[in-house]
């Protein structure tokens, strides 16, 4: 392995080598400098041999693309662009709009293709269905792949996300940019490439086929939050992947104002033309409805009696100032993802994801607590340093956020606080309405610089876990304070006085299933959350609907959107989501067994694991029933579902037809399986899978009872 290793280079290697480079661009004025400095470098860098970088590794799974790509065949003759993120991070989200532009400037066949290299931080961002949706709801068009195993982040030393590497046509690295806010020089650095290699590079595609094609059209898509006004009995609905919002009525589920959609935009005005770009949080108070525009990087307001949109704050492009104090609409703002009014409704408190920080924006003239008068409309921080940490302080500036992605408003004593879910640091917060302190209530951990302390863990404070939280919503009624769970695809509840924190509904795995108890019910990354009365209300997010928790009965139903517009086609509800079967997975085919019409065949699979490893948690481990062309055979049957416990045989049944025409010939049965497990510590996890072909002799005259195959699997 040393061995290997030792012949492929790593970034260690070009730091030192480009930062000579990265001195001497900023010390230069004229264009034209920099490109004859580049030039030099390229001419240099291009001659050495120990910057060739190892190829992806055989049997990742890939998405936007027709096939898995390699730098030694498809991608040969090619500028590449690696870009190594994690979906949850909102600094490689404020990158993709620079790669959509460079993607305008140059297409794969002038030469340059982008690449994904997804290496997740949460385990829940490793499992490739969630990974997908997070492509369709950044409306990535580039290739991505799932290096689930950060394999090529080890190999390459990458140190954090977002991190940028150009590769030559030979896979050979020429630049690196770490962070965000470098568009200007990668940029340059993408144009003098393709300059400098303009003779060598080919003009083959290769094979984009976007996923979001293949998709059925729902009445929502991707709803990040989800607001009520419990007066006017109304619901908004921030339907982020459809770039709108939606006003409906909390009673009937009836549609009453659809804004924006279905494209991207930033248009202010009449609501019929009015856009939007991926909103996220929004609070509805009356006629008013206010939202955090999170990609245009503003904070709209919508009239419902006016009928109109205008903007209170932001520039429309993404902000770098932490301190703010302008008023709004000349205030730049970055990723504002939740919106909360205050107790006397003259204040707008914003989660400030892309800052790292909580700001307010005054709807009239007001004061911050322990702070200095404003006028109405400024737009000013109230909490958090900008350094994305878990620090909790006294002082409102000298404590920090890490992301935080939801806001709960609890004016009354002894409380008085805003609930902060801070989702980086995978905990919850409180932000004193008197004086700004910052405080812990669950989650994360006590050193405020590890990020890592994430988990699905019921109990008391810091022992609590959480995994990268973003809804959270109060019941003044209840002093509950309840949490959307995301990547655990949880709902919780807490306790703020014993600052104790469990689980309320979902089973730990992604799903669909309704019910019939909140234990049982499943969701997949519900990022919004709020309440009235009994009924609390969750946006579950990949999952496309709304889903209503009644506390009292225990129950959960849907808000079923009666609409009459355009995408009304709902989708039908499907069974388990399956991932596609890896190259690495085991294929096995079993001995023909005979079974007549009407039968029932069990397929008994006894599976092990390797020492010392065990089931993980946060990942869907499931199976999968086909029957290869002869689909008569499972009309209407379940056909996939999870593996939770492997103590027991894995029992899948499938009922043969009642008719079977003699020439149907030998179909098969298919059962596959995929399996995610870590080391008992938690360390490294994996995810192998397997696929088992059962041939079947029908026998045509009818019988009765079952035919059992037991078969074992070691992992």
């Amino acid at each position: 392995f040393g061995a290997i290793m030792a012949s492929h280079c790593s970034l260690v290697t070009l730091f030192p080598i480009q930062s000579q480079l990265d001195y001497a661009l900023d010390d230069t004025t004229t264009q034209q400098e920099k490109e004859d400095l580049i030039y030099q470098y390229l001419k240099k860098i291009d001659e050495r041999e120990d910057l060739k970088i190892p190829d992806f590794q055989p049997g990742l799974e890939w998405l936007n693309t027709t096939e898995p790509l390699s730098l030694s065949k498809e991608l040969a003759g090619k500028v590449v662009l690696l870009d190594f993120f994690t979906y949850c991070c909102i600094n490689c989200m404020h990158i993709l709009p620079d790669l959509h532009q460079l993607e305008k400037r140059h297409s794969v066949e002038d030469g340059l293709v982008i690449i994904g290299v997804h290496s997740a931080k949460f385990p829940n961002e490793k499992v490739l269905d969630n990974i997908q949706n997070a492509v369709l709801r950044y409306d990535i068009c580039h290739p991505v792949v799932n290096d689930n195993e950060a394999t090529l982040w080890h190999e390459l030393e990458v140190s954090c996300w977002p991190t940028l590497l150009l590769l030559g046509p030979r896979g050979n690295l020429l630049f690196s940019l770490v962070g965000e806010g470098h568009s200007e020089r990668l940029t340059l650095f993408a144009d003098s490439a393709l300059r400098y290699y303009r003779e060598q590079l080919k003009t083959h595609s290769v094979g984009i086929k976007l996923y979001r094609d293949s998709l059925p059209p729902s009445i929502l898509s991707f709803p990040g939050k989800v607001a009520v006004d419990q007066g006017n009995k109304k619901l908004a609905i921030a339907d982020t992947g459809h770039h709108r919002i939606l006003v409906v009525s909390s009673a009937t589920g009836e549609l009453l104002h659809v804004v924006g959609g279905p494209g991207r935009g930033r248009q202010d005005g009449i609501l019929s033309e009015a856009s939007f770009n991926s909103p996220q949080g929004v609070a509805i108070k009356g006629d008013a409805v206010y939202v955090a525009d999170t990609e245009n990087h503003l904070i709209r307001k919508v009239d419902l009696v006016q009928g109109r949109v205008s903007t209170l704050a932001g520039v429309g492009t993404q902000g770098t100032d932490k301190e703010g104090g302008a008023m709004g609409p000349q205030q730049p703002i970055s990723s504002p993802w939740d919106v909360t009014l205050g107790s006397a409704d003259n204040v707008l408190w914003i989660a400030m994801a892309g800052t790292h920080q909580i700001w307010a924006l005054f709807l009239e003239d007001g004061k911050l607590p322990k702070g200095g008068d404003y006028k109405a409309g400024t737009c000013v921080r109230w909490a958090g340093s900008g350094s994305e940490e878990n620090r909790n302080n006294a002082y409102p500036h000298k404590a920090s956020f890490a992301q935080p992605s939801g806001l709960a408003l609890a004016a009354e004593e002894p409380w008085s606080c805003l609930y902060v879910a801070d989702s980086e640091s995978s905990s919850i917060r409180t932000l004193a309405l008197k004086d700004g302190a910052v405080k812990h209530l669950v989650g994360g951990e006590r050193d405020p610089l590890n990020l890592f302390a994430f988990g699905d863990v019921d109990g008391k404070g810091v022992d609590a876990k959480l995994q990268h939280p973003l809804g959270v919503a109060w019941s003044a009624e209840q002093s509950r304070l309840y949490v959307a769970d995301s990547y655990n695809h949880k709902i919780k509840v807490v306790d703020p006085k014993m600052k104790q924190c469990a689980t309320l509904a979902g089973t730990g795995e992604a799903g669909d299933a309704l019910g019939p108890q909140f234990t049982k019910t499943c969701f997949n990354e519900p990022g919004g959350i709020c309440i009235s009365g009994n009924l609390l209300y969750v946006a579950d997010t990949n999952n496309h609907k709304i889903k209503v928790l009644n506390l009292d009965s225990n129950s959960i139903s849907l808000v079923r959107l009666v609409c009459c517009t355009d995408s009304a086609s709902v989708k039908p509800l499907g069974v388990t989501k399956v991932p596609m079967l890896p190259k690495s997975a085991a294929r096995k085919d079993l001995p023909p067994v005979t079974a007549s019409a009407g039968q029932t065949v069990i397929l008994s699979l006894t599976m092990s694991l390797p020492e010392g490893v065990k089931l993980t948690d946060q990942a869907p481990s499931c199976w999968a029933l086909s029957a290869e062309g002869n689909e008569w055979l499972l009309e209407n049957q379940v056909a996939s579902g999870s593996i939770v416990d492997l103590t027991q045989p894995l029992r899948v049944s499938a009922k043969l037809p009642a008719a079977v025409k003699e020439s149907d010939g030998n179909p098969s049965l298919r059962l596959s399986v995929w399996l995610f497990y870590c080391l008992e510590e938690g360390k490294a996890c994996t995810m192998k899978a397997a696929s088992f072909s059962q041939p079947l002799q029908i026998n045509a005259s009818p019988g009765d009872g079952e035919v059992t195959v037991a078969f074992a699997h070691s992992f």
